[in-house]
This record gives C-alpha cells, sequence and structure tokens, in this order.
C-alpha cells in the first residue's frame, strides 16, 4: 500500500507573490515524513525509545510548479536508498488538482544513538533496519 500525505496551503505560508515559499517544502517533507513512518509502525517516538535518532543530513530540492494559498498538496515519500547507516527518501509532491509535479526533492538522513553517535541499524536495531529494507525491496 502505497501512503500519501495530503497537506492543504496556509496563506502564511506564502510570499509577497502569493505563492508557497520555497523554506516551506522542507517543513512539508518533514510533516509527510513522520506521518508515513507511523503509518508503518515506526513513530519517531518508538524510535526514539528504542535509542534510535534519524537527523537530516542533506535535503535537495527542485522546483516545477508552484501552489498558492489553499491548494492542495499530496507527497508521498518512498525509500531510495538505504544502507543500514543512511538513507535517502525520495518525495513526489504533487498538486493535488491539477496533478502537477510541484518539487523533486530528498532527504538524507543517517542513523544515531541517542548521544547522536552514528550506528549501523542492521546491528544496533535489526527490527527496524527490517522494516526499511523491505521499504526498499518493495519498490524494486
Amino acid at each position: 500500500m502505497d501512503f500519501i500525505f495530503e497537506r492543504k496551503i496556509n496563506y502564511y505560508e506564502t510570499d509577497k507573490m502569493g505563492v508557497v515559499h520555497h523554506s516551506n517544502y522542507i517543513r512539508y517533507m518533514e510533516e509527510a515524513r513522520c506521518a508515513w513512518l507511523e503509518s508503518i509502525g515506526m513513530p519517531f517516538s518508538v524510535l526514539e525509545e528504542n535509542g534510535v535518532t534519524i537527523p537530516v543530513i542533506g535535503v535537495y530540492c527542485e522546483y516545477k510548479n508552484h501552489v498558492t494559498f489553499d491548494d492542495i498538496i499530496t507527497i508521498k515519500p518512498s525509500v531510495m536508498e538505504y544502507t543500514g547507516v543512511r538513507m535517502t527518501i525520495q518525495y513526489d509532491v504533487k498538486d493535488k488538482k491539477t496533478g502537477k509535479t510541484v518539487i523533486i526533492a530528498e532527504t538524507k538522513h543517517c542513523f544515531t544513538n541517542k548521544d547522536l553517535r552514528p550506528v549501523n541499524l542492521k546491528k544496533y536495531a535489526k527490527e527496524f533496519s527490517d522494516k526499511f529494507q523491505d521499504l526498499i525491496l518493495k519498490k524494486n
């Protein structure tokens, strides 16, 4: 089952030209990522209770079409790459009404323990690693 996150654009998220300010897309990706992880049984609270954090170490975003106040975007996150130490999540972001691609984006992450020391999730928390591995296998 594909997870799709919907987000209605608020007026305060737009700029003087009436379009969503580019910086907001990073927030939208995080909202979608958190909701997606929760939907697959790995909410951040459970990960953190088990000593796992997933900091963002890089963001890529290419803007294709704009959206404005009251528009609804759909965000479909998926695991593009997973090594146990790092993970790349891709985001398919579309305007719900038109179906046009709004942005092409990805976030890069690493896995750390509660002290923010890098860990290999395959050894540190195999049950979570297996879930991420399954997600990449389903994509291919």
